[in-house]
């Protein structure tokens, strides 16, 4: 038997640490089976022998860092004979007639009747989504279409359908992971693949057999190819980190749901726990008792069960990003609310009497189109309204285009799809699109494109009743108008009372960026273009 040094193999990359070692001095080990497990910061891989033998000494140490062509492991290899090709060197050997080699004929062999495919996530218009709902299962025949997955972004949920019929052969994803475009998602076998003709290699030449044929001399075997990388386990399909890095984590009491990672999917790696450490040590001590950036003492939790039974419901995640968001615009706004009536007599007349036109051409048209007309009218009349202020709060941003968002109560929450350049549509154009926007997002099929780009917003409680609330501005925006249920009041015309149908308007705004005569001014010229839209025109 010979020993044999045996090296580290092309890892693919730049190495790894030692994370496992699965042999020991005096083992007999096979061909193919792991030796070391070694993770880098992108994978983990197990490198199996090269060859078959009893393990003599292990070079490699854990936590060791490794690269290509490093001395691993020395075997002594079974199976060599050193002594016998001097015994066999002398004997010659008569040299054999080469028999005649038919050439093989061409098989038209079919490689497969399936061929497979990948189902990546589509172009979702934002940023990376979870995944709130896996609709499939290994083994599940499904149809071009079909929902795969379903995302939920932090404005709209998703779901991603499959590009072609078939069987699902591997799913890719885990709940709460977080995909973006091209992230792949399932494979699925399709059936009906062409079968291609697939030919027998080339006689080889015949080549003369030499006069003595020395015994094999045993040769050193060739690197064995870089083990496939595997896939870091990971928990609750949430957290992509390897073994190592679980095992810092560990030992510094780190939740890796908190720390943000640099690697590929968002993979924790080492530095990235280096670099949480720091953050945490250099922020601030904080009281217990303030909610975080507020400065505001939390609620306290209380159980009321104690008073009798109730029931948990969870909020959805829309309803959560909600949530967050509007505490987050009043507690950083500081918002004021400005009352009007708009006389809207005339407007609704007008309205009624183009029923007939609507129904020919298959749309609804509510009071929201002249509204959205009146507030696109008076944004460009008044610029400060459709404006942002700078992050550091110095400087006014001040937009040239008008694109007005309309909030849409859902069973799931509040949605706001965003109607673009109101200012260059006509009334049956925005009809037509807020009725398609509306049902979208009660459908939950908006886009993040269609939630995106907004100047200003309407809330309308029309519908409900209420005579005036108090809406939160829809922040980056500046303001916000709300409007109530119209009725019927009677209106001094100076000589008696005549009935008008009165429309209570809401504005409120960010103080910051506009002072109270300006909001005056803006709903007194609302309410001026809504009790006569003929002024739209001018």
């Amino acid at each position: 038997m010979a020993e044999e040094l045996v090296k580290i193999p092309d890892l693919g990359g730049d190495g790894g640490e030692v994370v496992e070692i699965n042999v020991a001095p005096g083992d007999r080990i096979s061909a193919e089976e792991t030796v070391l497990t070694v993770e880098s910061d992108k994978a983990t891989m197990e490198i199996p022998s090269p060859v078959t033998g009893k393990v003599i000494e292990v070079l490699a140490k854990m936590g060791d860092t490794v690269s290509e062509g490093m001395d691993m492991l020395r075997i002594e290899v079974e199976g060599s004979a050193a002594s016998e090709p001097e015994a066999r060197e002398a004997t010659p050997v008569p040299a054999a007639q080469p028999e005649p080699v038919a050439a093989p004929a061409v098989e038209a062999a079919v490689e497969t009747a399936s061929q497979t495919i990948e189902v990546r996530v589509p172009d979702i218009g934002g940023d990376r989504a979870p995944v709130v709902e896996i609709s499939v299962a290994v083994g599940d025949e499904i149809q071009a279409d079909d929902a795969l997955i379903t995302l939920e972004s932090d404005k709209a949920t998703m779901e991603v359908p499959s590009t072609h019929a078939g069987k699902v052969t591997a799913l890719h994803v885990n709940m709460g992971d977080e995909l973006g475009e091209g992230d792949l998602v399932v494979t699925i076998e399709v059936q009906g693949a062409v079968a291609t003709p697939v030919s027998a290699p080339a006689p080889v030449a015949e080549k003369p057999a030499p006069v003595s044929a020395p015994a094999p001399v045993a040769q050193k075997p060739a690197a064995p190819a870089a083990a496939a990388p595997v896939a870091a386990p990971t928990t609750g399909g949430v957290v992509y980190a390897g073994p190592a890095v679980r095992r810092i984590s560990r030992e510094f009491g780190i939740d890796l749901t908190q720390v943000k990672g640099t690697g590929p999917k968002s993979r924790i790696l080492k530095e990235d726990i280096q670099n949480f450490v720091k953050e945490q040590l250099a922020k601030p001590a904080t009281p217990a008792a303030a909610v975080a950036g507020s400065g505001i003492p939390a609620i306290p939790e209380i159980d009321f069960s104690q008073w009798g039974e109730i029931e948990i419901l969870p909020l959805n995640k829309l309803r959560q990003i909600a949530a967050e968001n509007f505490q987050r615009s009043w507690l950083n706004i500081p918002h004021v609310t400005q009352h009007d009536e708009a006389d809207i007599t005339e407007l609704e007349a007008f309205r009624k009497a183009q029923k007939a036109i609507a129904e020919a051409k298959g749309v609804r048209l509510t009071p929201l189109p002249f509204l959205l007309k009146a507030a696109a009218y008076a944004l460009r009349e008044m610029p400060q309204f459709c404006s942002s202020l700078s992050a550091d709060g110095t400087s006014r941003i001040l937009k040239k285009y008008i694109n007005i968002g309309i909030a849409v109560d859902t069973p799931d929450g509040l949605m706001v799809p965003v109607i673009k350049d109101v200012d260059h549509k006509g009334l049956w154009e925005l009809a037509a699109e807020c009725a398609e926007l509306a049902d979208k997002a009660r459908n939950k099929k908006l886009k993040p494109a269609e939630m995106k780009g907004g100047c200003f917003t309407l809330s309308s409680l029309g519908s409900i009743g209420g005579t005036g609330f108090t809406p939160i501005v829809n922040a980056p925006e500046v303001a916000i108008l709300g409007i109530s249920k119209a009725a019927i009041k009677p209106h001094w015309n100076g000589s008696e009372f005549v009935p008008r149908l009165m429309l209570p308007l809401s504005l409120s705004y960010d103080h910051r960026a506009v002072n109270g005569a300006e909001a005056a001014h803006f709903a007194v010229l609302l309410s001026t273009l809504l009790a006569d839209i003929r002024k739209l025109l001018l």
